[in-house]
């Protein structure tokens, strides 16, 4: 067994077995149950207690997961969970997050996962388990993939000869946070990053300061956009320009032909496209290979797929490999 999956006893795998995604966000926990073949048998969504601490959110996340499994009927055999904030990939700990939560960093989560469901959990950051996900049945063919995540900031993973990459630090794929993109302050303090132009968050002010209209978000300037004002195709370009751009220089590193590109800001494929294409042609990968960078296709069972995948691959490493990370549960 590797990664931050707790031990129990898994002596034996039987069809009627089930393993559980779940996707711990800052507003909702979802949780899928899969089947011996992965697909979807039932699935269910809560409100997260984000502000009440760690272990309520566990207690909530382990409540509806038990519920969704006797629905089905059948014995529970391993858990993945997707959670927002960085996540020692060793030990399944909560090792940063943003304000919203209360008392989320330092939190065991695997751990306190396992002691409520009693099964092997294995947690990763929740931008890991959708390129998981999206890998195992979704958008992201291939064994090396880059999948990129725009919402409120903007994440990254990779997936590198068929495997999650954690990096020493935990933070391989952050693509969010690289540099040279422009000269505005990034979340994060520093300057320039890619976050800057591309997550809906940044979208929504900087259409406000071109437009002087302030108060929208990042849908609300799409649909602006779609109906033909100027300031926010350009922002929509920009944004679009600067992902195929950090996609394109991820691929040059690594030698990857596909990234995935997810979160809300993602359901604006039509206006970010234009620029993501045309930037291609002018800055492709040194390979000469070409660069698929496509919208994802899983929407909200991406991390909780992910999370099951991730289950599978560490939790129950003895099963076939139909139930790797890399197989294609049907939804």
């Amino acid at each position: 067994m590797s990664g931050n999956a707790h031990a129990v006893d898994t002596a034996s795998y039987d069809e009627g077995d089930l393993v559980a995604g779940i996707d711990i966000g800052g507003t909702k926990i979802a949780v899928l149950v899969t089947g011996a073949d992965g697909s979807v048998l039932a699935r269910g969504v809560v409100s997260a207690p984000a502000q009440e601490g760690g272990a309520a959110m566990a207690d909530v996340a382990a409540e509806l997961t038990r519920d969704l499994v006797s629905r089905v009927g059948g014995r529970l055999r391993a858990a993945g969970a997707g959670a927002a904030g960085v996540v020692d990939p060793v030990d399944g700990t909560i090792l940063a997050a943003s304000a919203m939560f209360t008392d989320w960093v330092g939190f065991g989560l695997a751990a306190a996962l396992t002691d409520r469901l009693g099964v092997p959990v294995a947690v990763e950051n929740d931008v890991n388990a959708f390129l998981l996900g999206e890998v195992a049945a979704g958008a992201g063919h291939g064994s090396d993939v880059l999948g990129v995540m725009l919402g409120t900031g903007v994440g990254g993973a990779l997936v590198l000869d068929g495997a999650l990459r954690h990096g020493p630090n935990g933070a391989a794929g952050e693509i969010g946070h690289t540099p040279g993109y422009s000269d505005r302050v990034c979340t994060c303090g520093q300057i320039g990053h890619l976050e800057t132009l591309a997550s809906g968050t940044s979208i929504a002010l900087r259409y406000g300061e071109l437009s002087g209209a302030t108060g929208l978000d990042g849908a609300e300037v799409a649909e602006l956009a779609r109906g033909g004002d100027a300031d926010a195709i350009a922002v929509f370009h920009d944004a679009g320009r600067a992902v195929a751009l950090a996609c394109a220089s991820a691929a040059t590193l690594v030698d990857l032909d596909v990234a995935v590109i997810g979160g809300g800001v993602s359901h604006a494929w039509d206006l970010l496209e234009p620029a993501i294409t045309a930037t291609l042609q002018t800055d492709a990968p040194v390979s000469g290979a070409p660069l698929r960078i496509i919208p994802a296709a899983l929407g909200s069972d991406a991390v909780a797929l992910g999370a099951a995948a991730a289950a599978r691959s560490r939790a129950l490493s003895f099963l076939e490999p139909s139930l790797s990370v890399g197989s294609r549960p049907t939804a």
